[in-house]
């Protein structure tokens, strides 16, 4: 019988972190069901008022009213949420409009997905395939720690070719590869979102020493840094070279909803549109967020976006200034407080939202099994006196809760 798990195993997985999430949505740190009551002000049924501590809009775009209004002019514009098929056959002229905006905006061809995931699991078996690299099918050498989005696609991707993990960050194994295989492709995060930073110009060194295919998803960095919000991968290289693709969500500081796949060859869309499956199945990204997207992308070209990206870096200077995490100066907007196991990080966030802060608790399979923590995440709309309070609980609480 052919072997089994060499690349998932979600018995294993429930079994060691099912204890853990149970006890994290008993105490209300899961399933929270919770009403807009302000800016980055939620409340809940049960009566708790809290600011969200572990958002992902690190820019604070997704209460702009311009952008809820670009998402409702589309839809009375266009009539319709979608065309109700597969977008290889039609699809609204509108989305075509917006993947040539971002086409633009970025310096490269574009194609919209529904989200990361969809656009992630289409591409990387196509990629597998050798059908972006001549043929020759590529070694595909994951990061440890590259998001489960992409992991996700990996039973996929091994039909296709041989598929590795490798350590975190580990480019003497990656050169390693590149001498020993014909071709290797690279999956990894840019901005991780457990904390941490690959070393992209490294990265792209080999790519273009050994002419590796290299798959960033720079999610995290979007928006939140870089000339016109345009992230890390294409803040370090100016503009995308041949095989080097990013993956990126339209949901978290840029504002809006979807994700986008970005690339030089303009050929490689016709691949998508065909066989890339989920990034192409009959659910094409609907109006209001193609009207999001758009009333988004006016504002990263005009000069609000860089002051709105300082803003965001002051927070993250003055949260380091009061707490040591591992993510100390980073221009990530994530840090984890890291807890001694799992049972004192939800008893931390737990109480932090009793407080009217709400954070993360995470533990396996999100971190390592040894790394459970508290993840924060900050936005560019936080004040000085709200980073401060939440700084002052986490020193009151770290003790109490240990």
């Amino acid at each position: 019988m052919e072997q089994r798990n060499r690349h998932t195993n979600l018995q294993k997985v429930v079994a060691r972190s099912h204890g853990e999430w149970d006890d994290a949505q008993r105490i209300g740190l899961a399933g929270i069901n919770a009403t807009v009551s302000g800016r980055n002000r939620l409340h809940d049924a049960h009566g708790r008022q809290f600011a969200h501590f572990c958002t992902t809009s690190y820019l604070g775009l997704d209460y702009d009213e311009r952008i809820l209004e670009g998402a409702m002019n589309a839809l009375r514009a266009t009539r319709t949420l979608r065309i109700a098929n597969s977008r290889n056959r039609c699809k609204l002229a509108i989305l075509d409009r917006y993947e040539q905006a971002l086409g633009a905006h970025f310096g490269a061809t574009a194609s919209v997905a529904l989200s990361c995931s969809a656009a992630s699991t289409g591409m990387l078996p196509l990629m597998a395939a050798g059908l972006l690299s001549d043929g020759v099918r590529p070694v595909m050498a994951f990061d440890r720690f590259a998001h489960y989005s992409m992991n996700h696609a990996k039973p996929a991707c091994a039909d296709e070719t041989d598929v590795l993990t490798i350590a975190h960050n580990d480019l003497d194994h990656l050169e390693s590869l590149c001498r020993q295989h014909r071709q290797v492709a690279y999956i990894a995060d840019s901005f991780y979102s457990m904390g941490g930073v690959s070393p992209v110009a490294d990265v792209i060194a080999l790519q273009q020493k050994y002419g590796m295919l290299v798959y960033y998803d720079d999610s995290h960095a979007l928006s939140a840094i870089g000339p016109l919000g345009r992230g890390l991968v294409h803040a370090v290289l100016g503009e995308l070279p041949e095989r080097v693709f990013v993956v990126a969500s339209l949901a978290k500081a840029f504002g809006a909803s979807g994700g986008v796949l970005l690339y030089r060859d303009a050929g490689t869309r016709n691949l998508i549109d065909r066989y890339g499956g989920p990034a192409n199945w009959s659910q094409s990204l609907n109006a209001a967020a193609i009207g999001a997207g758009l009333a988004s992308l006016d504002i990263h070209q005009s000069p609000e976006l860089p002051a709105l990206q300082a803003r965001l870096q002051h927070n993250l200077r003055r949260f380091d200034a009061a707490l040591a995490t591992a993510q100390h100066g980073s221009a990530s907007p994530i840090r984890l407080l890291r807890c001694g196991d799992a049972e004192f990080a939800n008893r931390m966030a737990a109480t932090l939202l009793e407080r009217g802060f709400l954070t993360s608790p995470v533990f396996f399979p999100v971190v390592p099994q040894d790394s459970p923590a508290v993840r924060v995440t900050l936005r560019a709309d936080m004040t000085d006196d709200e980073l401060d309070a939440f700084c002052a609980s986490v020193d009151a609480l770290a003790p109490i809760c240990a």
